[in-house]
């Protein structure tokens, strides 16, 4: 069964759609130092829902979403931003546009998307809709274009990984950042936009990542979801 949503057809959902799951990749367009792509984020939140997809025969898989609250990464070429506001606004909207199916999970890949994020759910369950939002796990010092993202992106998408680019940012622990962080915005932290060091990062190191990860969405997924059905 084809999980990919964007390339169904809307008659192929009509006598499924009550017992299918929609799962929402959420990424950004930003910065990743000057080895990895701007869609680095996004790229993880889809590969995450593919997997998922894997796992479960009751999912499909939204287009992805390339566009997030990334202000704190502005000064850096080609990072794109829709602000909080909009990001809330876009994930209400989103799920309510989506009541028909049996439930919405929210996969995202950007740190900066967790405030909007919550915003949103509090809206959407305050209303009684049924949706899950889900991230992958910090990785603490390293937690921007550091060994973590870059292992992961060598993992998915290894032609667009310039390693040889590939240097350490600020290294010292978020909470001796996270003031100036917050009020300035990444560029007052680090010049090269890298918070962690990438130079050891591997593939496989990315795999392990991944495959926790989908452990971990996977379980979130069935604590959350009531039983409906295995599909076809």
């Amino acid at each position: 069964m084809n999980r990919d949503l964007g390339s169904l057809r809307s008659p192929q959902l009509q006598d499924r759609i009550e017992r299918t799951i929609l799962a929402v990749p959420l990424g950004a367009t930003e910065q990743h130092g000057p080895h990895l792509p701007l869609r680095t984020d996004t790229a993880v939140a889809a590969e995450l829902c593919r997997r998922l997809a894997e796992c479960r025969s009751d999912i499909v898989v939204a287009p992805a979403i390339p566009y997030g609250s990334s202000g704190e990464h502005a000064g850096f070429p080609g990072t794109l931003s829709i602000g909080q506001a909009a990001l809330e606004l876009l994930i209400v909207e989103l799920v309510r546009s989506a009541d028909a199916f049996a439930g919405v999970v929210i996969v995202n890949g950007h740190g900066g998307n967790l405030y909007p994020l919550a915003a949103a759910r509090r809206t959407l369950h305050a209303e009684g809709r049924d949706v899950l939002i889900w991230s992958p796990d910090g990785a603490g010092h390293d937690m921007h274009a550091g060994h973590t993202e870059t292992s992961v992106a060598l993992r998915i998408c290894p032609d667009e990984v310039d390693m040889r680019a590939a240097e350490p940012g600020n290294t010292a622990p978020l909470p001796e950042l996270i003031d100036d962080l917050r009020r300035h915005g990444v560029a007052a932290v680090s010049a090269n936009g890298v918070l962690g060091d990438p130079t050891r990062a591997d593939a496989r190191h990315g795999d392990v990542f991944l495959g926790e990860w989908t452990d971990a969405l996977t379980r979130a997924v069935a604590r959350w979801s009531v039983p409906i059905g295995t599909g076809s």
